[in-house]
């Protein structure tokens, strides 16, 4: 469960009563329930509102300054670090970065970025599964990005509850690897309707895994017919430049003074 947003699997929140016994007549049980759900309803309602309220306060904010915020998410395990290490030393000269990195415990991530060179502030979430707006506004208070830069989000690995959390970036970009299933969009599809890309990461390693990619570009399409797919891997080098040009078609140039 997330101590965050009380979030369980299914995104729902749940709210444990005491005082109430299995063995209790089946009405009582069903009031309970209806009531039960109105209230998981309810206090989800009031986080998501609250939640996005601030993530157009960081929107405004971004735009103002002519900030590129890309929230990364996926897996554990899918490469987004490894994606941003390369990117950021790759494009170091061609464009301005920033970068929050966020994960429940450690500042391992966050010193594989520290060590590009790379502004970088780490968010440790504890028990919480994701990252909000309101981390976010905090954190960017205290790093102030440069106007007319890149701004990273690496979110916690988890592709159920960062769906729901507008973080006022501008571009969803969701990640997964081939050594994960091809089912994915499938069986997370709120996450793969609400991104804008995909990144296909470590195709490097597809002849040693039984990962059918045409199945996935499939069922990610299925999902969302206008989510653009770009397969890369972070090793070999093959198809980073195509995510760089993409990344460089989303940066506004700066207006002129």
């Amino acid at each position: 469960m997330c101590a965050t947003c009380g979030c369980d699997a299914n995104g729902n929140v749940t709210i444990h009563e005491p005082g109430l016994q299995h063995d209790q007549p089946h009405d009582l049980q069903q009031n309970h329930a209806d009531h039960h759900h109105k209230k998981i309803v309810d206090v989800e309602q009031d986080i998501l509102h609250e939640n996005n309220l601030l993530a157009e306060r960081n929107r405004g904010y971004f735009d103002a300054k002519n900030i590129l915020a890309l929230n990364l998410v996926s897996s554990p395990g899918s490469g987004k670090t490894s994606l941003l290490e390369k990117t950021l030393t790759d494009m170091k000269g061609e464009l301005e970065f920033a970068v929050i990195e966020g994960d429940q415990q450690t500042t391992n991530d966050a010193d594989r970025i520290h060590a590009t060179g790379t502004k970088v502030v780490q968010i440790n979430t504890g028990k919480g599964c994701h990252l909000d707006a309101h981390m976010v506004l905090h954190a960017v208070q205290g790093m102030k990005p440069k106007a007319d830069s890149v701004l990273f989000i690496e979110n916690v690995g988890n592709l159920v509850c960062p769906a729901m959390f507008d973080l006022g970036e501008k571009e969803r970009v969701v990640i997964i690897s081939v050594t994960e299933g091809d089912d994915k969009p499938l069986k997370y599809p709120d996450m793969f309707n609400s991104s804008t890309l995909c990144i296909i990461n470590k195709i490097d390693l597809l002849p040693y895994v039984p990962f059918d990619i045409e199945k996935v570009k499939a069922n990610a399409k299925k999902v969302n017919h206008k989510l653009e797919i770009i397969d890369l891997s972070c090793t070999s080098g093959v198809g980073m430049q195509q995510w760089y040009d993409w990344l460089k078609s989303k940066v506004l140039a700066p207006e002129p003074t």
